[in-house]
């Protein structure tokens, strides 16, 4: 789920969401949104009879109505996320957005021509660049995982970066890491693999109520954390390949690779950072 809020008290959010079923740590974030008296919750989702499942949900453990919206959002079309953008610009203001759409899946399947964990889990329609392929000629699929989330990383890293030389306005960007939580992110996992999950999620997961603090942490966090990763609600170190004089080398390659890709679908979009 994807959400919009006016954030805590009178502000505005956005929240991208695991699954298309409007569940997990992006619907118990938008409940602690509600709960903390956000003016306007908006939940973007790809089904909306599941989005207004989970509003009608959030409303009646709240009490809170007249709050929580729900907007239609298809990560893996180009023409639904133009359309998304259109509205939300339409909007007086957006405090908070809380890019949450994660997805794991055990086969290779392409969105639009570009691979589909790199897309929905980056938020970017991503080519398997030369730097890309570089991480992991032949990876596994958590390999591939964890490697979409890497990307992930070094977009956030680069975009606080832009944002800051752009002078264009004060927003602040970080990346938050939930931790091992029970959401529906492994419901993809085939077997005797999902059985594994299962176990390791009901001994270690972390309740998605849990989970989802660490996006208020992060949304909530201060001009300390800009451009940072953090885990457990608290800074966090990025990873090695990411540090150093290569690491920054290599962060810049894949800002500018990812850059010709957004112009490729969207020209002139990166001139609005």
């Amino acid at each position: 789920m994807s959400f919009l809020l006016n954030m805590i008290y009178g502000k505005l959010t956005t929240i991208p969401p695991q699954k298309e079923d409007c569940t997990g740590i992006a619907l118990e974030a938008a409940r602690h949104f509600t709960q903390l008296n956000a003016a306007r919750v908006i939940l973007a989702c790809r089904s909306l009879e599941k989005g207004e499942h989970a509003k009608k949900d959030i409303e009646e453990t709240t009490g809170k109505h007249n709050v929580v919206e729900v907007w239609y959002l298809d990560l893996a079309s180009h023409d639904s996320v133009r359309e998304f953008a259109d509205r939300v610009n339409k909007l007086d203001r957006v405090d908070v957005l809380i890019n949450n759409a994660g997805l794991l899946v055990f086969k290779r399947e392409l969105i639009q021509g570009h691979e589909s964990m790199l897309s929905i889990n980056c938020r970017l329609p991503v080519q398997e660049t030369n730097i890309i392929k570089a991480l992991d000629e032949q990876p596994s699929v958590l390999e591939h995982y964890n490697k979409t989330k890497l990307v992930q990383l070094i977009f956030m890293t680069q975009l606080a970066k832009a944002i800051e030389v752009s002078g264009k306005g004060h927003i602040i960007v970080n990346g938050v890491h939930p931790g091992f939580c029970s959401t529906p992110l492994f419901d993809n996992t085939p077997w005797p693999f999902n059985l594994i999950f299962k176990g390791l999620l009901a001994l270690f997961g972390r309740a998605p109520e849990v989970g989802s603090r660490a996006l208020l942490a992060g949304a909530l966090a201060d001009e300390s954390l800009n451009g940072k990763f953090m885990s457990n609600g608290a800074f966090h170190e990025l990873p090695r390949i990411m540090q150093g004089d290569e690491g920054e080398k290599m962060c810049r390659k894949v800002w500018e690779e990812l850059r010709g890709v957004l112009e490729g679908i969207e020209p002139g979009v990166t001139n609005k950072i």
